[in-house]
């Protein structure tokens, strides 16, 4: 029998967000018997972790200790030769530099990048930190044609190292409920219709967009009920502290605190998806938004701008609708069509959640990552570590 293939996935934290969340999946979801998979953190902030199977072998933290921490490098390319690990695999900008100058160092036989995202802008040591350690990688999964196409117009890198895996959702954890009692725990009357936003507080997310759209919605819907899960990002990353605030003061001014739930950052995303009518992804930009996947894995149809792959992931009047970016009447007119209409509701829900199984489980994300695995290490035979 052949030895399983050792993969390091290394990521800047496992807080809150997507690609973290992908990690965790993914790590589940490959082949046991063919693969023995390891995950590292480069933050001791790691709530995600509790969804990793096997946390206490698999599960490896090396913490920068600054901002710009070059011990991490050192650090994890001991972590990769004592892992004895075949593939490392990063996701994040700090997780991406450190992992391709540490498994150089290590001698590791294939690093694969990631791009999770479009259409953003790098600071300028950021873009050179990336470009000067162009030579590291050997292939990079990008989790949208459209991330893909812009990661190698910005870095350079040649198309043909791309390859595509959108992202995957557990349809077991994410499945349909009834969720009159999950609302009524919520706060939300019974005679209220829910409409949510599952993101965190940063400006990618565009909340302005959705909370525009909302006090249009309310003069057609006064019991509309907005949910609000997502916080501001660890550490206030970003400015999303800023962001916060701003969002906040702009949910005052139009009027819509009283009819607006804030539930923070929470652990059972997959209780509240349920008790939704409608979920709404207002982006600038994405990659393969997660909350689409869980969505619509739950029954519960969609209103998303027509960004990234959006308009693939989420098929326009088919298991909900994608409306033009900034465009608040559109969105508001989305939301209230299905709103006020119950048997269109659940029509999409329904074929939302069967889309969702046949494209977009965990184990289609794990097949195909494995075969992306399985082509890099076919290029690259056994080489011994770097002393």
């Amino acid at each position: 029998m052949s030895p399983r293939v050792r993969i390091l996935l290394v990521i800047d934290d496992l807080e809150y967000g997507g690609a973290q969340r992908q990690v965790v999946e993914l790590a589940n979801g490959l082949d046991a018997a063919r693969f023995e998979v390891h995950v590292c953190a480069l933050s001791e902030y790691v709530p995600l972790a509790q969804g990793l199977r096997d946390r206490e072998r698999c599960l490896h933290v090396i913490p920068k200790r600054c901002k710009v921490d070059f011990t991490v490098v050192p650090r994890l390319a001991r972590l990769l030769r004592r892992l004895k690990a075949d593939i490392v695999h990063s996701y994040l900008f700090s997780a991406a530099i450190a992992a391709r100058l540490a498994g150089r160092l290590a001698g590791t036989r294939a690093i694969i990048g990631s791009e999770r995202n479009t259409n953003y802008r790098l600071k300028r040591r950021n873009l050179w930190a990336y470009r000067l350690t162009r030579g590291c990688v050997d292939l990079i999964i990008a989790n949208s044609n459209a991330g893909a196409a812009f990661n190698s117009r910005l870095l350079g890198h040649n198309p043909s190292q791309y390859r595509v895996v959108h992202n995957g959702v557990d349809t077991m954890r994410f499945h349909p409920q009834n969720g009159e009692a999950i609302r009524q725990g919520l706060g939300a009357a019974k005679d209220e219709c829910v409409v949510a936003m599952f993101a965190s507080f940063k400006q990618q997310k565009n909340h302005s967009l959705f909370f525009a759209a909302a006090k249009r919605v309310l003069a057609q819907v006064p019991k509309a009920r907005f949910l609000l899960v997502g916080d501001q990002l660890y550490g206030s990353q970003d400015g999303s502290d800023v962001y916060k605030a701003c969002m906040t003061r702009l949910v005052e001014e139009l009027g819509l605190r009283e009819r607006c739930l804030f539930l923070g950052n929470r652990d059972d995303v997959e209780r509240i998806y349920p008790a939704c009518h409608v979920t709404v992804l207002s982006s600038l930009h994405e990659g393969t938004p997660n909350v689409l996947l869980e969505s619509m894995a739950c029954g519960v149809p969609v209103v998303a701008t027509d960004v990234s792959d959006n308009r693939y992931v989420a098929p326009d009047g088919e298991v909900g609708y994608i409306v033009p970016l900034d465009d608040v009447a559109a969105m508001a007119d989305r939301i209230c069509r299905l709103l006020a209409n119950e048997d269109l509701r659940q029509q999409l829900g329904k074929q939302a959640r069967t889309w969702t199984e046949r494209e977009f489980s965990i184990g289609q994300l794990a097949k195909k990552t494995e075969a992306v695995y399985l082509e890099a290490l076919a290029g690259h035979p056994t080489c011994a570590p770097s002393a």
